[in-house]
């Protein structure tokens, strides 16, 4: 578990691997209490395996062999599954200080991701109708927002290691037959590694924070911009 940190008006917490619900009512009583001198937060950490499903998903696991845990959420979005080797950032913004509207907010979470990626060599893209972020039409980052008195919560999850065979019990976001992919698994065919990266391990942490320094970088306090025409989706 790294180090919690405060830049750029923004706090970061790693809070290591917790249960969905819990982090759920954590975020909930967070916002409950914040007043409009409270900082926005960052929080980093894994869940145990999960089923979620959004404020309007009516859909279930094909099958579950295992009895992983199905919890109805209330961020937005369908079915998706959350486990160990996955990085979850929970993004609880203010957003009349960020001046963001929620379109907005969950473009430049997906600039973020796509930029991180193609740092490491890995061409990521988005896709119309469907948030978050792709490789060669594979899910590798998913996003879920909630917007309750101008605060955000709930956020992205990225795939770094984990066991992607939970994904095959679902219809991934509501899509039928979408395929998911791990960053490992791209890396392991980019020829761009991390700077100083000898092991899986160590790309992966690199990854970690290649990610946290461009949401800080995105998602700080300046007046965000219009988006343009250049803000497309594949």
């Amino acid at each position: 578990m790294g180090a919690n940190i405060e830049t750029s008006g923004l706090r970061v917490k790693h809070l290591g691997r917790i249960d969905y619900s819990e982090a759920l009512q954590r975020m909930l009583e967070f916002n409950a209490h914040r007043t409009a001198d409270c900082a926005d937060e960052i929080w980093l950490l894994e869940h145990f395996p999960v089923f979620t499903r959004g404020v309007s998903c009516t859909l279930d696991p094909h099958s579950n062999p295992t009895q992983i845990p199905v919890i109805d959420s209330d961020r937005g979005g369908q079915i998706t599954y959350h486990g160990p080797g996955q990085l979850i950032a929970y993004l609880l913004f203010d957003l009349k200080r960020h001046r963001r509207g929620v379109r907005r907010l969950v473009h430049d979470i997906e600039e973020s991701i796509i930029v991180t990626l193609e740092d490491f060599g890995i061409e990521a893209k988005r896709r119309t109708g469907a948030p978050g972020v792709y490789v060669d039409g594979r899910k590798i980052a998913s996003l879920g927002l909630r917007v309750r008195s101008g605060y955000t919560y709930h956020g992205l999850s990225l795939n770094i290691d984990m066991d992607l065979k939970p994904f095959t019990l679902i219809d991934p976001c509501g899509i039928e037959d979408l395929e998911v992919v791990n960053v490992v698994d791209c890396l392991a065919t980019s020829e761009k590694l991390p700077v100083g990266s000898t092991s899986r391990g160590s790309m992966e942490k690199g990854m970690r924070d290649a990610l946290i320094d461009t949401l800080v970088r995105e998602l700080s306090t300046r007046a965000a911009k219009p988006l343009s025409s250049a803000d497309h989706y594949e």
